[in-house]
């Protein structure tokens, strides 16, 4: 969910865990499906399953499903799919990114796919290998590949800002317009492209659900009869956090010198300072 605020002006994203356990509206009367994972009521809402008779198609589905679960009714929509995130990556040259720590992304330790290695210091990466770390499942657990993820678009937001590539955004959005789905108009487009230059680093915030209050468990999954992995968490507790979220109370606005996701039990992240490339 992204809020935007063009008076501040501000852009909160709250990152919704796919793997919610939660009901799905409209598509009982296919198979007796009520329930599934967050992410796959985009999947049955996508014309083609036959699934969902109602209208806005998997993003239609996937909006009535978080308003009826958390209370948020999503006024616009926008998908991208991976292979257009790439080909929008290498467009603008690609992205910059620091490391205190190398990652070995491989598979194993003799793979001869080098690519998959991002060293200590800044690396330069092109839309294969930023996907690809933005994707990263090995190293640590689905937090840490949230916090790559918001990594990877804050680097996208960095190069956009960048005197080289700026005055190129309209053209970009043209370009593109034919490989993403939106209902968002080209006006709409561009005064999104417009505000970006306006944000200070500190008013893009990364918000994610407490750690704490999520708790994994493995269900018996209707649908399918197999064994899959949830995230349960207390519902209203949740419906309260997306309504902090909307009215702009949660999460709390970053304290002054504060550059990561430290503030209020981790629930927040800011675009990351790198040290200076000069120095």
């Amino acid at each position: 969910l992204v809020n935007v605020d063009f008076v501040t002006p501000r852009v909160t994203v709250l990152d919704l865990p796919r793997d919610l356990w939660v009901e799905v509206p409209g598509i009982s009367d296919h198979y007796n499906i009520t329930h599934s994972k967050l992410n796959q009521s985009y999947f049955y809402g996508t014309l083609a399953m036959g699934y969902y008779d109602g209208p806005g198609g998997g993003a239609g589905l996937l909006a009535r499903t978080i308003a009826l679960n958390y209370g948020v009714q999503a006024e616009h929509y926008g998908v991208v799919n991976m292979k257009v995130l790439i080909e929008m990556i290498d467009a603008i040259g690609g992205v910059d990114i620091y490391l205190e720590k190398g990652i070995d992304a491989r598979d194993t330790p003799e793979s001869e796919e080098m690519w998959k290695i991002y060293d200590a210091g800044w690396n330069h990466l092109d839309g294969k290998r930023a996907v690809y770390y933005a994707r990263i499942r090995k190293i640590d657990n689905v937090f840490g590949r949230t916090d790559r993820q918001t990594e990877i678009l804050c680097a996208v937001k960095n190069k956009l800002l960048s005197p080289s590539t700026i005055m190129g955004i309209p053209d970009m959005i043209t370009a593109f317009s034919d490989n993403v789905l939106t209902d968002l108009s080209p006006q709409q487009l561009g005064q999104l492209a417009c505000l970006a230059p306006r944000l200070r680093w500190d008013n893009i915030v990364f918000a994610r659900l407490p750690e704490s209050e999520l708790v994994g468990q493995m269900i018996k999954n209707p649908n399918t009869g197999g064994d899959e992995f949830i995230w349960g968490m207390d519902n209203a507790s949740l419906r309260r956090y997306v309504a902090g979220f909307l009215d702009g109370t949660w999460p709390p606005p970053p304290v002054e010198g504060e550059t990561d996701d430290i503030h209020e039990g981790q629930t927040q992240q800011l675009c990351p300072v790198y040290p200076d490339k000069n120095n």
